[in-house]
């Protein structure tokens, strides 16, 4: 299940997928760094404050030591600050617990400036300390009443205290509080900005670099597409990098040998065709000198059949190869044209629409496509041919509809392979070599259009031409 919402959620081109992968590796790889970045700076900022504190805890001891005792209260007061409390009023605290793991640095430099000088100890008191009098375990308010600024340092709230304890050479207690601010969320705006900077300057360069990657296969893309339409088109730039050079130069390589292949296969047409036609020819200056006859009539059909069967597959082997230039057509006239010519053989056909811009279209391959879809709804439509014609900004189309049995869904892509027939809607002898549909889509395709069958709600067969208009 996740595997298939990771797949809808991908992006469907190899650029964005890329894409999306550098970006979402750059994103992480950023958010880690500025992780471990934040978190040694604050590791850095605890070991320094540690240090300072306890190299001023050590200091105020060594000077109130010195002083002799009717200057130190006030001196006290001066060694007092927001975070720190200093109280010569407290016992000693035999049962307070040990440090936190938080103060253990704290700890460890409070006990290498001040040993083997006095006796000290480094614990931790919360918002109270345990008398002397009371079971351990029991938190009781400071007795006697703390001084103002120790009692102010126990009145913030949540304050985590770490206190330290030494006695003087005369046995005065002397405890110092140190009340260390509480780990807040640092903001390094600079480094954050910095990585953020970073990251926009690499997404524009992977962006960069990604799609000058994928663009060759993108021009490969439109290179192979065009080139069913125009063999003649021009070779692909054998540029960038080696492996894009040279699948240029492979593409280039592949499109002349199919040019040399095209021209090679219409002059051997060309041959087949005149070596062809001319035997027919001579059978039919000798079938002159025959006296008229079912046998004579019969053997003048055989050639005409024979002529219609090269006619026509010459016709399809050369529908995308025509040395027509394409050119600007009104195809409503052109359709108009065709349904005219199909009238005159008998057909009941009816023209309506019309396209308001131009197709660039070859005119004769095209009027030959839309007669062998109008023939074959006159052959088998059974009744009155509907043509209409209409467009968009960006196609043309032409749906031609007749009555007939129409054709069944599994055989309407078979029919436009050559030579097939359908003997239930297609009888033979109504002529045809099975051709005209397979020309039809051919003229389509090498024009960039296609050509579809489907069935009407009415009954009967539509075949729809479509063309693109270009821009």
């Amino acid at each position: 299940m996740s595997a298939f919402f990771f797949s809808r959620l991908m992006p469907r081109t190899l650029f964005g997928q890329i894409l999306l992968t550098l970006l979402g590796g750059l994103l992480v790889a950023n958010g880690i760094g500025l992780w471990l970045v934040v978190d040694d700076r604050v590791r850095l900022s605890r070991q320094v404050r540690s240090e300072y504190a306890a190299t001023r805890v050590a200091e105020s001891i060594a000077l109130i030591n010195d002083t002799a005792p009717a200057g130190r209260a006030r001196l006290v007061r001066l060694l007092e600050s927001p975070s720190t409390a200093l109280s010569l009023d407290e016992p000693w605290y035999d049962d307070a617990r040990p440090v936190d793991e938080d103060f253990e640095a704290f700890a460890n430099k409070v006990n290498e400036r001040i040993a083997g000088r006095h006796m000290h100890q480094v614990i931790t008191l919360e918002r109270g300390t345990v008398s002397p009098d009371a079971p351990a375990g029991d938190a009781l308010p400071l007795r006697p009443p703390p001084p103002p600024a120790l009692a102010r340092l126990l009145a913030k709230p949540h304050a985590h205290n770490v206190s330290t304890q030494a006695r003087l050479n005369d046995g005065t207690v002397l405890t110092f509080r140190y009340s260390p601010p509480l780990a807040v969320a640092e903001r390094p705006l600079r480094i954050i900005g910095s990585l953020l900077l970073v990251a926009i300057v690499v997404s524009l360069l992977s962006i960069w670099v990604v799609r000058r990657l994928t663009r060759p296969l993108d021009m490969f893309a439109r290179a192979a597409e065009g080139l069913a339409r125009d063999l003649e088109q021009a070779p692909l730039g054998e540029s960038g990098p080696r492996e894009v050079a040279g699948a240029a130069r492979a593409f280039n390589s592949m499109q002349r040998a199919l040019r040399t292949l095209i021209h090679t296969r219409a002059q051997a047409l060309a041959g087949v065709s005149h070596d062809l036609r001319l035997p027919i020819t001579r059978v039919r200056l000798r079938l002159e000198q025959l006296p008229e006859g079912a046998v004579r009539d019969a053997i003048e059909r055989d050639l005409a059949d024979m002529e219609t069967l090269i006619d026509d597959t010459l016709a399809f082997l050369r529908a995308g190869d025509s040395s027509e230039a394409a050119a600007p057509t009104r195809l409503d006239a052109l359709v108009e044209g065709v349904a005219d010519d199909i009238a005159a053989l008998g057909a009941d056909i009816e023209v309506n629409g019309s396209v308001a811009q131009p197709v660039i279209v070859r005119p004769s391959i095209t009027r030959r496509c839309l007669a062998n879809l109008m023939d074959n709804a006159r052959r088998y439509g059974s009744g009155k041919i509907r043509v209409t014609v209409s467009g968009t900004a960006t196609e043309a189309r032409v749906d031609i509809d007749d009555d007939g049995p129409g054709i069944p869904d599994a055989e309407r892509e078979r029919v436009f392979e050559p030579y097939v027939r359908l003997e239930a809607s297609r009888a033979r002898h109504t002529g045809g070599s099975g051709l005209g549909l397979a020309i039809a889509r051919a003229v389509a395709r090498a024009q960039g259009g296609d050509i579809t069958l489907s069935r009407r709600p009415e009954g009967g067969l539509r075949a729809s031409l479509v063309l693109p208009i270009a821009p």
